[in-house]
């Protein structure tokens, strides 16, 4: 083993390595494959030929839970699983999180880079993708001081040790693609600072987030709604917004109105989103207003800043339901010929998350 790659195992095991790929997956030295992996909760590690089911015995070299096989007389790299037994013979197999490429590219981070990315959003969060026939999700994040980022979350016992992420040239991004998550897996970023402090935050780009007090983001689908307000859409392209006549109904979704709640501490709840459709929106256009301008719905941690501290910018606030419910809510209002306004709150973003 060279002195550099002893220098970059320990910097690994030591939780402030920028390149865990470096280290961990497959790789390729002359006629001998190379399989690495780490898992401090793990007591073995098998490596899974996937097209001829042949495994491999992993040895641990480092009793901090680093694995490492050896495959002496070849040099093609194959498809692989990673089966892990735990302390509590526990069995189970994923496809290695260090076997994949980037998930972002050149041009996504040369767009980032400029400023003019303008659908970020798609590219930093987390997203469910598939690679081939392996399903998992995609993570990235910003974080450019920091010495080391990892995903923690329910599928790893909120370990930082567990999938450390990797930072991509010179852009500050962090990424990392997990085999095996599904939607509904609750995760959140575990950030090492230059200063070795840990501090474990929810995910800005996230598209759905546990029910407050709690705080973790969501690993979340928003694509599964089926619209119908096409013709709504349509005629809002023929009109002319300058001469069209505006009556506003503001309304703060929490507070507008309230039912009996058990599980409350006040004993009251708001409204779900699917309620308001029911109650707000005919109300709305019974009064005779033309749009609602809904004070800021995404997601916060304190219900006394009714929204304006935001933590979660594409999430909506999970108090009055799922996303689907708050687009069954647009919906409607567009059905009933009712537009609808956001409060968008760039300026106040607290450290809750």
């Amino acid at each position: 083993m060279s002195d550099a790659l002893k220098i970059s195992i320990e910097e690994l095991l030591n939780n402030c390595s920028k390149n865990p790929h470096s280290i961990l997956g497959m790789h390729v030295e002359k006629d001998t494959v190379i399989v690495r992996a780490l898992n401090p909760h793990s007591k073995n590690i098998d490596v899974r030929d996937v097209h001829t089911s042949k495994t491999y015995s992993m040895k641990i070299i480092d009793e901090r839970g680093l694995f490492e096989c050896r495959i002496e007389n070849r040099s093609d790299p194959f498809s692989y699983e990673l089966i892990h037994t735990t302390f509590d013979n526990h069995t189970y197999s994923v496809f290695d999180p260090y076997s994949f490429s980037p998930t972002l590219s050149e041009y996504d981070i040369y767009l980032f880079n400029q400023g003019n990315h303008h659908h970020i959003y798609e590219k930093l969060g987390c997203h469910l993708k598939e690679y081939g026939d392996v399903k998992g999700a995609a993570f990235a994040v910003w974080a450019p001081m920091a010495k080391r980022v990892s995903v923690v979350g329910s599928f790893n016992q909120w370990d930082g040790r567990v999938h450390p992420m990797r930072k991509l040239t010179n852009s500050g991004i962090w990424e990392l693609f997990i085999p095996g998550l599904t939607e509904g897996d609750l995760y959140k970023f575990e950030i090492k600072t230059s200063k070795d402090e840990i501090y474990i935050k929810s995910d800005p780009y996230a598209f759905y987030a546990e029910k407050p007090p709690k705080t973790a983001s969501v690993i979340y689908d928003i694509e599964k709604y089926v619209w119908s307000d096409q013709e709504w859409m349509k005629e809002r392209k023929k009109n002319d917004t300058f001469k069209s006549p505006v009556n506003i109904y503001e309304v703060h979704l929490g507070s507008w109105k309230q039912e009996p709640d058990q599980e409350s501490v006040s004993g009251f709840a708001p409204y779900s989103y699917r309620k308001l459709a029911e109650t707000l929106v005919p109300y709305v256009k019974e009064m005779g207003y033309t749009h609602i301008e809904l004070l800021p719905v995404m997601e916060h941690p304190f219900d006394g800043s009714w929204g304006y501290q935001v933590t979660g910018y594409y999430a909506v606030t999970s108090r009055f339901g799922t996303p689907e419910d708050f687009k069954f809510f647009i919906d409607t209002c567009h059905n009933h010929d009712i537009g609808v306004i956001l409060d968008w709150v760039p300026a106040h973003f607290p450290k809750d998350g």
